[in-house]
Formats: structure tokens, sequence, C-alpha cells
């Protein structure tokens, strides 16, 4: 792998449940890798509610990487969790991920502020505990 396309993941315990941000290369392989590997610590944590800030750059996903992507990911446990992905440099073309995950059953949104996504997750909580 050329160094320029490494990703590094850091994750932390959220109000809701795991708060992780990613940054370093946008790629395919790279957006597969750190989906598998939320996947892999959300098994272990149990939580309800994951809240992504997405600071990958370059070119965005296309609609059917991102619905391959989905596809890849079903059967992991994301469907369980009410996932907030943040991209604060802009969406880019990461509407199609909201898209392919809505369709697939994923509880999914997109959005540019942390703020925004971290009050519609909590806001999740609330409605489910009610």
């Amino acid at each position: 792998m050329n160094p320029d396309d490494s990703i590094v993941i850091s994750s932390a315990p959220h109000r809701v449940g795991l708060r992780v941000v990613v940054s370093g290369a946008g790629t395919y392989e790279n957006t597969l890798a750190y989906w598998q590997t939320i996947a892999a610590a959300l098994q272990e944590l149990r939580a309800p509610g994951l809240l992504v800030i997405d600071e990958t750059t370059g070119k965005p996903l296309s609609a059917d990487d991102w619905k391959s992507l989905v596809e890849q990911m079903l059967g992991k446990g994301l469907e369980r969790v009410r996932i907030a992905h943040v991209k604060p440099h802009g969406l880019q073309s990461i509407e199609y991920c909201e898209l392919a995950a809505r369709e697939a059953g994923l509880e999914a949104r997109v959005f540019t502020d942390e703020a925004e996504a971290d009050l519609w997750l909590r806001y999740g909580e609330h409605v489910r505990s009610a």
C-alpha cells in the first residue's frame, strides 16, 4: 500500500455508544476497511449508537461503490445500531451511502455538522427508550 493511501482510525466512547474519527485517503478499500473495523468494535461494545466523523479525502466513492460497501457490511451488526455519518469537509456523493444503507434496512443518516449528528443520535436514543 502506498503511504499516501493510508488511513487513521481512532475511537472513543460516546454518550450513545461509539465515536469514531477516520482520516486519510478515501478509497473504496480504505472505506471498507474502516467500516469493518467499526463493526468489530461495535460487536464488543454492544453500543446502540455510532457517530462516524469521516475526514477522508480524495475522489468521492460512486453510488455503485456505496451500494457494494453496504452489501459487504450486511450481517456484521450494523443493523442494530443507529448510525450518524459526518463528512465535515462536505458531503461529496455520500448521500448515496445513506440511500444504500436505508434501502438495506440500516438506520443511518449523513451530516456535515457533528453537533447536528449528535443531536439526531441522542434524539433516537430518547425515542427508543420511551
